[in-house]
């Protein structure tokens, strides 16, 4: 296969790719791979466990199934999942049979697309991510294209045609089997509760070929608004477009509203802007907020960090001191991996927050009211929680800051 998509196919389409899919060798990795991601189990109630306990038994008669197109996918769970603000976000959860076959679809047809998708794509593909996306928007910025189109498609994994999918998909794929099997995840039905419907547009979003379909989906976007000259960074539905002047800036919103309608696609009216990101408050992407020559967690992240970090210290807890702070660093460990790259001055008011959290607790058990203030700097100073191993976000910041310049 990867000898072919080198030196190309027959007609430029891909005829035979079935057998990819129900293949032990590719069902077995495909069943690694959802077992390493775990997450928990769709409407027929079996978990990542009690696959595991017959998974060999379970992969043999998979593959029998879908050589002899027997196989029929389960409804998709319909679970909730809390968003800033209070709202939640509705989140597909299929059956783990399920995720092992569009795993096992995915890793087939994968390569194909990845040898056509744009450059300005970093959402979901291999070897790209948040932060060689985040990297481009600096660098843009930073060769003065500082008009940006903050952009929001409205419900796009919701929105999506699905026969204007398949057309896509088809433009590579001749394989009626594959074809059919993408259909049918596109056709499941979905279970809430007790409700259970079949939705009429869109990719179910947690299903493991969403991702790559929603790429599919877009890649003409990408390519004629390249095409145009417009520099574009993508990541799924999350995108800006970085211009040089207003007016370019509107012409490529308008250029880009008119290409995603015609593909049935919207933007929101409110969130989808033309910036100048010089001035405040900038614009937000990746969960960062850019602003002149620097970048910051955009509030709905720190929000979301303080949140955790209040869960885990409650001024009643009586837990050792230690333990508590363990329990924190492992939440300001992961979440400064990701926002190192930010502003110096983003992150000392989350360490001076987290040490009142702390100094409450210790307010606390001498048996005093209120927070952590005031004189109980004195009585427990910064040094002393460092002390105690607390994982400071600004002194680690010095230190990147200062591994990144020796690397240079």
């Amino acid at each position: 296969m990867l000898e072919s998509l080198e030196r190309g196919v027959k007609g430029g389409k891909w005829h035979s790719l079935y057998d990819k899919v129900y293949g032990e060798k590719n069902l077995r990795a495909a069943w690694k791979q959802v077992e390493q991601r775990k997450g928990g189990g769709g409407v027929d109630g079996v978990s990542i466990d009690a696959f595991r306990a017959r998974a060999d038994k379970r992969l043999i008669r998979l593959g029998e199934q879908l050589r002899e197109g027997k196989y029929e996918p389960q409804a998709v769970k319909r679970v909730w999942i809390p968003k800033a603000g209070g709202k939640l976000r509705p989140l597909g959860v299929p059956v783990i049979i399920d995720r092992v076959v569009q795993t096992s679809l995915r890793n087939a047809i994968e390569p194909i697309f990845e040898k056509k998708f744009a450059e300005v794509s970093y959402g979901f593909r291999p070897g790209r991510g948040c932060k060689d996306a985040l990297r481009q928007v600096s660098r843009g910025l930073a060769r003065g294209r500082t008009w940006v189109v903050d952009v929001d498609i409205e419900q796009y994994f919701d929105s999506i045609d699905k026969k204007r999918l398949m057309d896509e998909v088809a433009v590579e794929i001749a394989d009626g089997s594959v074809l059919n099997l993408i259909e049918q995840f596109l056709k499941q039905d979905v279970l809430d509760g007790m409700k259970r419907w079949h939705p009429e547009r869109g990719t179910p979003q947690g299903a493991v070929i969403s991702p790559l379909l929603a790429n599919i989906y877009l890649h003409p976007v990408d390519v004629a608004m390249t095409a145009a000259g417009f520099e574009m960074v993508r990541y799924a539905d999350d995108m800006v477009i970085l211009c040089d002047t207003h007016e370019q800036a509107e012409g490529a919103l308008q250029m880009l509203r008119e290409l995603l309608t015609e593909r049935g696609l919207n933007l929101h009216p409110v969130k989808t802007r033309v910036v100048d990101a010089t001035l405040r408050p900038g614009f937000d992407f990746l969960g960062y907020r850019f602003f002149g020559k620097s970048r910051y967690p955009r509030p709905s992240s720190e929000k979301k960090l303080r949140s955790s970090v209040r869960e885990k210290t409650p001024r009643t807890s009586g837990e050792a001191l230690t333990e508590i702070i363990k329990w924190v660093n492992a939440t300001l460990r992961g979440w400064f991996e990701y926002f190192k790259h930010s502003s110096r001055s983003a992150f000392n008011a989350i360490d001076a927050y987290i040490r009142m959290r702390l100094r409450s607790i210790l307010r606390k058990r001498s048996k005093r009211k209120g927070r952590g203030t005031g004189h109980d700097h004195f009585r427990w100073p910064n040094a002393y929680f460092s002390g105690h191993g607390l994982f400071s976000l600004a002194e680690n910041h010095v230190r990147y800051r200062q591994s990144v310049k020796s690397a240079h």
